[in-house]
């Protein structure tokens, strides 16, 4: 397949890809509705917004919502009172709404693209996303619909987005987790993926899903980039902050490992340490690095901003 050469070419790749992504999504990259993932989402917000989230937001809008794990992890937390949740993906958000049911919780949910929202002018208190902006391939246009659909005074915040130094210090570690993972599956006595021939990694859902994945990122950032977004729309009080260093290196080298090996072969203990071994390195991150060194040499950048009173 080639790349994508326009916008909306970029607009259908990446709705196809989300659609064939939806049923795995939650499995594939962790995603947990309890109170970790709460934890989570709560501490990556924190960051950029301080005490304001202690106060809430009556409406909320998410960007790219896929399966909702900002906007419920939110709405559990108590941090939004009313969730409307958006993506370009129709499958994302059928999962989204089954997930929502099976927690208890109401929220709307709109199939469309950010670069046009079929929302009134100052609708919403805060706006939202988490690993979206990296694929809207208007951006200018996204931060002006952000902006017009914000109450006077509302707040923007996006996290999860990917920095491009960062990324390419992280393809040190994902290249020496793939050189090694033949040694590591030997030792864990595990399948190469697909060799049980039950359909994992064999499927054409997972072909496709594959197969498009590389097309679907069409931005790295550096910080300056999502500031002079949010300022040219508009917004102020602009803050881009970095996070994630060395909890990126041991994620990735540990998520490269599990890729190659049959799901059922990685055992429980491995797991865990993976889990648990990821929160350690978040927590050095947050408590040592993050707020020292430059924004732009990690993984993940988050941005916040205003929209004026005025």
């Amino acid at each position: 397949m080639e790349a994508p050469s326009t916008a909306e070419d970029i607009r259908v790749v990446n709705t196809k890809y989300h659609d064939v992504a939806a049923d795995s999504y939650d499995a594939k990259w962790g995603i947990d509705f309890g109170e970790p993932g709460q934890q989570q989402v709560l501490m990556k917000l924190r960051k950029v917004l301080g005490s304001q989230i202690d106060g809430g937001f009556d409406r909320s809008l998410e960007i790219g919502s896929g399966t909702g794990y900002f906007s419920l992890n939110l709405l559990q937390a108590g941090v939004i009172s009313e969730a409307t949740c958006t993506d370009i993906s129709p499958g994302m958000l059928a999962t989204l709404r089954g997930n929502a049911e099976r927690l208890g919780l109401d929220v709307e949910t709109v199939a469309t693209g950010a670069e046009d929202l079929p929302f009134e002018d100052e609708s919403f208190d805060l706006v939202l996303g988490h690993a979206v902006l990296h694929h809207l391939p208007d951006l200018e246009r996204a931060f002006g619909e952000f902006h017009r659909v914000l109450r006077p005074g509302g707040t923007v915040v996006f996290a999860g987005e990917p920095s491009r130094y960062g990324d390419r210090l992280a393809q040190v570690p994902k290249r020496g987790a793939a050189a090694v993972a033949p040694l590591w599956r030997r030792a864990l006595r595990a399948r190469p993926a697909g060799a049980a021939g039950n359909g994992h990694g064999g499927s054409n859902g997972h072909h496709e899903d594959h197969a498009l994945e590389r097309y679907v990122d069409i931005h790295a950032f550096a910080p300056g980039d999502l500031a002079d977004c949010a300022r040219a729309a508009g917004f102020a009080d602009v803050n881009v902050r970095g996070e994630e260093l060395t909890a990126n290196w041991f994620g990735w080298t540990n998520r490269v490992l599990e890729a190659t090996a049959e799901p059922e072969d990685v055992p429980w203990g491995w797991r865990q340490y993976a889990y648990r071994g990821y929160l350690a390195f978040q927590k050095l991150d947050e408590k040592l690095l993050e707020g020292r060194l430059p924004a732009a040499i990690f993984y993940n950048l988050l941005v916040s901003a205003r929209k004026p009173a005025g």
